[in-house]
């Protein structure tokens, strides 16, 4: 629940077990190099040590991953893989050791497989190229199918024979027509063949010393060759072709079927693909490194709690020359924070907002008790909570090895799920007012499970105030950590006017106002103060808006801008309003749910108790309950971020830090276990 204190890192060692320590760090993950990262009271390394060029072996690792990946792609396509709707929470397979070392041994073996299944799926596109290509030759033939010659026949010695398209659509009359009106040479005889709407399909014979003429005339037509011109008769070439086209879709299966057996190496690909993806990530890093002829140095950052037991590990397995030192106070480093299974399930939610930086601290821990408390109260239903909890218990149950992330997100929802549970229980929510609803409609008699604390619907302005109250809470709680961190800092004076007087004026003013009738009229009683607690209300008060007015700009050495910017912070007030009344949404979404399904019930209970209205009762029970836990759920979610990242968030916490990114085993599909 707190923000890692990281200590700057040099190891030294000889080149002789560069890959031994490498590997061992890469597996333990707690360390991020940053070659740039000299100590500065230390000879810069750069005169006696050089980088070394890995570049060509981490192209070929990257190229081999790729294939890999490339062939799971291919066949994920072809032979696709039988997997659950939840197959992608199952996680990253383990491989032990002994699994690791095989598949280093048979890489070439594999690495050879990969391009079978690569060489299989070229030839098949090539094959379903040329079915592309036959089809459409096939479309082009189509319109010649009922003429008796060759398309490729030119004539006889002193004749000619050509044939085209014309771009109108003509029958043999209206051709002859044409022909007749634009003066054809006497000796053309042209034939159609096959009209469409958009063209003529013509065969033209003439007299072989008029070629020049009948051309210029054909031009005037606008007559164009046709784009594919066969060997044999139309009606032959198209059998051709579709005999073409059958033995392609014939090769095709067999190459298919070739790729099926390929596809037994399915997961051995998906192990290869990480094995070069790590590899290709450990040469990334040894080409930064600072290496002479026989020794070689890391640097880089490693959290302070991990210092000792890797140095201990490494100085048990190499001769290594190890040596560690805080950061200094003016140094950035990179963020890296560590919170329990209760807390951390909302660091996602943290994380996406920003990292705290290193004089801040881990709201994690604070934003989780909040998350969970004010969405419980927006969804407020028992039997929704319960339906959550137990979904996303059983689904972390059923799959342990679920990625980090994810997991986190299935705890929070649980968490989330518990406290939509209590708070269900509190307000009398289960389904709405579904066992009302049924008792009455099926059962002749109405029971009802009475809430622990108060109906929300019925009572809303009741709910209103809480929801001021909690809001109160939240945000004060805000303000209390924005003092601690001035405290941390030994700034006193900012501690006392920027968080104390306004904890006075604020304080003050809630005080004034709850002994009046604006406040009676929320809360449908007057309440009265003894007339010392309102005098002490009005003193602070007063204290407050003093401290801040004169105080706030204190940095300004011009009195008059310094009580300007006073009345300026003054102004703040207004958003400390606007921000507790974004606490009314907590009341708007608990009502939506409840009304909502109320309506449900009320729609679902319309056909009585008969059978069809039984079936009517469970469709819209069911699916009604559905939608509304859904987009409740939703709302819930977005609400409760917003009411953290900017009413929670905005009173202390600005963020901005670096997050921690060390040097590990990156992989897509496995987790390579115990290997070093």
């Amino acid at each position: 629940m707190a923000v890692l204190n990281m200590h700057k890192v040099m190891i030294c060692a000889m080149k002789e077990n560069r890959k031994g320590i490498l590997e061992l760090l890469q597996k333990r993950g707690v360390l991020e190099i940053c070659e740039e990262l000299l100590y500065s009271e230390k000879e810069q390394p750069e005169a006696f040590f050089k980088k070394t060029n890995t570049a060509t072996q981490v192209s070929i690792f990257e190229k081999n991953a790729a294939l890999a990946e490339s062939a799971l792609e291919i066949l994920q396509e072809l032979c696709p893989e039988e997997t659950s709707m939840l197959s992608s929470l199952e996680g990253k397979k383990l491989i032990e050791s002994e699994e690791y070392d095989s598949l280093v041994e048979k890489q070439q073996e594999l690495m050879t497989h990969v391009g079978n299944v690569l060489s299989l799926k070229k030839q098949i596109d090539e094959k379903k190229a040329d079915i592309l290509k036959f089809q459409d030759e096939i479309k082009m033939l189509e319109p010649w199918v009922e003429m008796d010659v060759a398309m490729n026949y030119t004539g006889t010695r002193t004749t000619a024979h050509q044939i085209g398209c014309i771009s109108a659509s003509l029958d043999q009359e209206g051709l002859l027509k044409k022909a007749e009106e634009m003066n054809a040479p006497e000796q053309l005889q042209m034939q159609v063949v096959h009209q469409d709407k958009y063209q003529t399909y013509v065969s033209c014979l003439f007299i072989r010393e008029e070629q020049e003429a009948v051309e210029q005339f054909l031009r005037k037509l606008n007559f164009t060759k046709p784009p594919v011109v066969a060997h044999h008769i139309p009606k032959k070439s198209i059998e051709n072709r579709q005999d073409r086209i059958q033995k392609a879709e014939k090769d095709i299966s067999l190459l298919l079927k070739k790729e099926e057996v390929e596809a037994e190496y399915r997961e051995d690909f998906k192990r290869l693909s990480d094995y070069y993806r790590t590899r290709g990530e450990k040469y990334k890093v040894l080409g930064e490194l600072e290496q002479s002829k026989h020794t070689f140095m890391i640097t880089g950052y490693m959290p302070e709690r991990d210092v000792e037991k890797i140095k201990e590990e490494l100085q048990q397995r190499f001769e290594v020359f190890f040596e560690s030192e805080p950061i200094k106070e003016q140094e950035e480093a990179p963020v890296l924070i560590e919170n329990n299974r209760f807390t951390g399930a909302v660091e996602g939610v943290v994380k996406s907002f920003a990292l705290p930086t290193k004089k801040e601290i881990d709201p994690t821990a604070l934003t989780a008790l909040f998350y969970y408390f004010l969405f419980g109260i927006m969804l407020s239903d028992a039997a929704y909570g319960l339906i959550m909890f137990l979904g996303c218990f059983i689904l972390l149950k059923k799959f342990p090895r679920m990625e980090k992330g994810m997991a986190q997100t299935f705890r929070m929802f649980m968490y989330c799920g518990i406290s939509t549970l209590i708070w269900g229980i509190l307000f009398g929510g289960f389904f709405g007012n579904a066992v009302s609803v049924i008792s009455s409609t099926f059962f002749g008699k109405e029971i009802t499970i009475p809430p622990v604390w108060f109906e929300p619907v019925k009572e809303p302005m009741k709910m209103l105030i809480y929801c001021m109250i909690f809001g109160i809470i939240h945000l004060f709680t805000g303000l209390a950590i924005k003092g601690y961190l001035m405290l941390k800092e030994k700034d006193v004076t900012s501690f006392v006017f920027d968080v104390l007087m306004w904890y006075l004026f604020l304080i003050g003013l809630i005080l004034m106002l709850i002994p009046t009738s604006i406040f009676a009229s929320f809360t449908g009683g007057m309440i009265h103060f003894p007339n010392w607690l309102i005098t002490f209300s009005k003193v602070i008060t007063i204290v407050g808006m003093l401290g801040i007015l004169f105080m706030a700009g204190r940095r300004a050495k011009n009195p008059a801008k310094r009580l300007l910017l006073g009345a300026y912070s003054l102004y703040d007030i207004t958003s400390w309003l606007s921000d507790l009344l974004s606490y009314s949404r907590l009341l708007a979404l608990g009502l939506a749910t409840g009304v909502i399904a109320q309506v449900i019930n009320t729609m679902a209970a319309m056909g009585g108790k008969s059978v069809p209205g039984v079936i009517l009762f469970i469709a819209v029970f069911i699916f009604g309950h559905i939608f509304n836990m859904a987009i409740n759920l939703l709302g819930a979610y977005v609400h409760t971020n917003r009411l953290q990242f900017v009413e929670f968030f905005g009173k202390f916490y600005e963020g901005g830090g670096r997050e921690f990114r060390p040097f590990e085993t990156e992989t897509k599909y496995t987790n390579f276990n115990d290997i070093a």
